[in-house]
């Protein structure tokens, strides 16, 4: 398995001009891409195809610089290979970047000369959805490439991944209460969502659903006024880490996690759809050591990956969402693997992934 990134500080350095940061990361393939006619700045990065093609969403996000944008494709691409391992699907690890600002920078022409890259790495790389980009831009993406999937249900594709993504933040939610709270499971569990986008609105329903009362927080007044004020289960707040919960769902962006955020957390169990949500590999030992059970994100939010896979072999709807609820299954078994041999839940799911790995090399 290719060396963490997550430990690698990376100095700001224009990844345009100079690429000395590459050096540590050990990924398969970094390609940088520019087109001065659109304005398009991307940065695909495949990290380990061994047990398939690479497969992660494209961000679109306005880095403060290209610097950022690169570790953040590095580290994205290295957790794609552990969910798509960890999921069981056939596919290695990927992920991909655009530099810029969604909301002024998206254009017709940015998006179809971006799926020109993606069509020149011929089929090592297939896109889909991330932050900031939706399944309309995948339409726009497919028209200049045949690798994306997740595209509107009118184009052929599966749609939006949020609904997806959300049952498998759920179903991992649920073997974590188990698993801490034995049969009494989420009812009446204090839960903060922390990000109420495409997939935090589905997870409030899925904790409503069970009877949990929920706390949401989001810089964004629009997406809190679409679960606050509607049910009395449900409370908005200015931050849910300064809450007293029972669970911490991280699901907006990354590296929520640090030491000073997990000293202050009441939470028991910390289960979310954000990506990279450790600010470095030593946060797993400091939840550990404070009997916080955190699910590996790349598990939890396994979910749209799982979906988006299904595009690729035809598979029914129903078998895809199946094969999402088992996501509770496999983090039952991680937690217990945990317990069993006295390791962190990042360490015990990096052993189950590496033994799949190791197993593809082998093969």
């Amino acid at each position: 398995m290719s060396t963490s990134v997550l430990d690698h500080p990376y100095a700001p350095l224009a990844v345009f001009d100079r690429a000395d940061e590459l050096r540590d990361a050990h990924h398969e393939q970094i390609m940088f891409c520019r087109d001065e006619r659109t304005g398009l700045r991307a940065i695909i990065a495949i990290h380990d195809t061994t047990l398939g093609p690479g497969l992660g969403g494209t961000r679109f996000y306005p880095y403060a610089n290209e610097s950022l944008a690169l570790t953040d494709a590095l580290r994205l691409s290295e957790g794609m290979t552990y969910k798509a391992a960890g999921a069981g699907v056939p596919l290695g690890g990927a992920k991909a970047v655009i530099i810029g600002d969604p909301a002024t920078q998206r254009t017709e022409g940015l998006l179809e000369s971006y799926g020109r890259f993606v069509e020149s790495l011929g089929g090592r790389y297939c896109t889909a959805a991330d932050v900031g980009i939706t399944s309309e831009d995948l339409d726009i993406i497919g028209r200049t490439s045949t690798h994306v999937v997740g595209r509107t249900t009118a184009a052929g594709g599966s749609g939006d991944s949020g609904y997806a993504t959300a049952l498998g933040v759920f179903s991992a939610m649920q073997a974590a209460a188990t698993a801490i709270w034995d049969g009494n499971g989420l009812a009446d569990k204090v839960v903060g969502v922390e990000g109420i986008g495409k997939v935090g609105r589905h997870l409030v329903a899925f904790l409503q659903s069970v009877g949990a009362r929920v706390v949401v927080s989001d810089p964004r007044p629009t997406a809190l006024s679409e679960v606050g004020g509607h049910d009395s289960r449900v409370q908005v707040a200015d931050s849910v880490l300064t809450e007293e919960l029972d669970v911490y769902a991280p699901c907006a962006l990354g590296a929520s996690l640090t030491a000073i955020s997990v000293a202050q957390l009441s939470a028991r169990v910390v289960c979310g759809a954000a990506n990279n949500q450790l600010a470095d590999g030593s946060v797993a030992q400091a939840l550990t050591n404070r009997s916080i059970l955190w699910v590996p994100d790349y598990l939890a939010n396994a979910g749209g990956l799982i979906q988006v896979s299904g595009e690729l072999t035809n598979e029914h709807q129903a078998d895809v969402l199946a094969r999402v609820r088992r996501i509770e299954h496999t983090v039952g078994e991680v937690i217990r693997a945990a317990l069993d041999t006295d390791v962190s839940t990042l360490q015990a799911a990096r052993n189950i992934v590496d033994q799949r790995l190791t197993a593809g090399r082998e093969s």
